[in-house]
């Protein structure tokens, strides 16, 4: 298989946080394998990364993508936008001392497997933001402005399932709310722990004043991978 701009995936995925550390990038990775499982030809982006230069290369979030795919980290992240400090990527430029950019060179550089003698091309496409909704992706914009570039099918709204997520979920959900291109996200509350009364509490609280069913994390990937075939 080749890269390819013009080819866009079948379904292409944007997933977002609430935050940094709420664990979308192990659910991006969990519902890939899952589709990939199931026959479905997959591939993930990652616009850009930044990380602490003390992390092993493997467990960065284009590592960890790229090894539910099949595809390498380099693939999934090009390494001019790999940054070695652990803030927005914008940030991490900076400090580093390399060139600014904007949404428009990040979306400009994702390119998609193409296929070739009689290989299927690409089903489902998961771009992957860095940090939390309105955290930068680059010097003119943040997550909701670059995944409204990509104008995907399905949105991903990963979130943690204890406490504060109410607020985190809500705020994040309002940001994206009324965006020209952007679908109605899923959300999803990682981490869930049925026997947790606060997190059941909010699962609760989400349904009955947001309207929102969320995925429960790690027991609703399989409900997630069907949602996002739709």
């Amino acid at each position: 298989m080749v890269a390819d701009a013009g080819v866009r995936p079948d379904r292409l995925v944007v997933v977002v946080g609430t935050g940094t550390g709420v664990g979308k990038t192990w659910v991006a990775a969990r519902v890939l394998e899952a589709l990939r499982d199931a026959g479905h030809p997959v591939a993930a982006r990652k616009p850009a990364q930044s990380f602490d230069p003390g992390d092993e290369p493997g467990g960065t979030d284009a590592a960890v993508l790229g090894r539910a795919t099949g595809e390498s980290a380099e693939e999934v992240c090009a390494l001019g936008r790999w940054y070695e400090r652990a803030m927005a990527p914008p940030m991490a430029a900076s400090v580093l001392g390399r060139p600014g950019f904007g949404l428009g060179d990040l979306v400009a550089e994702v390119r998609w497997p193409s296929a070739l003698a009689g290989g299927a091309r690409t089903g489902v496409g998961l771009v992957e933001t860095a940090g939390g909704v309105c955290s930068p992706q680059a010097d003119d914009g943040d997550g909701v402005d670059l995944a409204r570039l990509f104008s995907p099918e399905v949105m991903v709204l990963v979130g943690d399932a204890g406490l504060g997520t109410l607020h985190a979920v809500r705020s994040s959900l309002a940001a994206m709310t009324g965006i020209p291109g952007l679908p109605e996200p899923l959300v999803v509350l990682n981490r869930f722990d049925p026997a947790d009364d606060l997190h059941r509490r909010n699962a609760d609280w989400l349904c009955r004043h947001e309207g929102v069913v969320p995925v429960i994390s790690p027991g609703g990937i399989d409900r997630l991978a069907r949602e996002i075939l739709g």
